[in-house]
This record gives C-alpha cells, structure tokens and sequence, in this order.
C-alpha cells in the first residue's frame, strides 16, 4: 500500500498488489516466517465500495475498499485500527457470509508474498498475494505460485465470503 501525497498530506492510500492460486502449498508453507489467524466479516459488498470489519489476533480493524482498476491491480483503500468492543460491537451488522483464514508471511528476495490458507466453507483455497510498488513493478514468481487470479473478481475475499469457491 503506498500514500499518494496532496500538499503534503496523505489524500488516500492505494493497494497495488497481484493475486495467484498456491500449486506447492507444503513448500510455500515451509517458508513462512510468520503466521496469524485472520477473521473477516462485510458490511458491504457493493464492488464500488467494500467495507470490511478484520480481526486478526488481539487487534481489528474496519477497511474500505473502492472498485478496482481495469486490470485489478489497484485500488484505493483506507483501513483504520478499531478495538476489540468496537469490533464486536460491528460483528452483528455484518452480511451473512464471513472469512476465516491463517495468513503466512513468505519473504522472497526483497518481496514478501501474502499466503492465505482459508478455512471452514472455503477449505482448500489457498491464494498469494504480493503488495507492489507500482502496477508495473516486474517480479519473480516463485515454482510454488501457481495461476494467476489477479482482476478475476471471483477469488476476491468479499466475493469468496458470500458464493464460495469458483468451480
């Protein structure tokens, strides 16, 4: 995520990043340096704005996200740190349909890739991610990552917590 600047101060943040499906998750796994359980919740899904409720270890967090660019890359987002009551002050007001996930940390070179293994209703996905600095930003892909999913709508977590995995 990086801060574009307006006169000095920080107007909006945008996540740059690209997705992909896992192929080796054991090798990726071994890896990992660091890892935490991940529980999403959504207030809203409207692909314009997304509003997501996360609480990720003793720490939650309210994001919202604005529609993606053409290719995928790219979005606006804002996220704050909320408390714990305010969280769950949240949690009832959140769509049916939630994320449960452990996420690992896996550097590589000088890139740290996102590896989300989902859980309950979605047991099985396993997807990658990796913050740029640029939509154009060149990386190497590792022999674990496996086809990438980047703008494919479907495999985003707010799509994925309502239908499920894509067949």
């Amino acid at each position: 995520m990086r801060s574009i600047l307006y006169f000095g101060l920080k107007a909006k943040m945008l996540e740059i990043e690209r997705k992909f499906l896992v192929r080796n998750v054991d090798i990726c796994l071994e890896m990992a340096t660091a890892s935490f359980a991940i529980f999403q919740g959504y207030l809203s899904v409207d692909p314009a704005r997304t509003v997501r409720l996360r609480i990720q270890n003793e720490h939650a967090f309210l994001t919202i996200k604005g529609a993606s660019s053409s290719d995928g890359t790219t979005r606006v987002e804002w996220e704050k740190a909320i408390s714990l009551d305010e969280a769950n002050t949240l949690l009832p007001l959140c769509l049916p349909g939630s994320i449960q996930k452990t996420r690992h940390h896996v550097p590589l070179n000088e890139s740290l890739f996102e590896v989300d293994v989902f859980e309950a209703a979605l047991s099985g996905l396993v997807l990658a991610e990796i913050e740029l600095k640029s939509a154009a930003q060149k990386i190497e892909l590792p022999n674990w990552i496996g086809k990438e999913v980047t703008g494919d709508k479907r495999y985003y977590n707010s799509h994925l917590a309502q239908h499920g995995i894509p067949t």
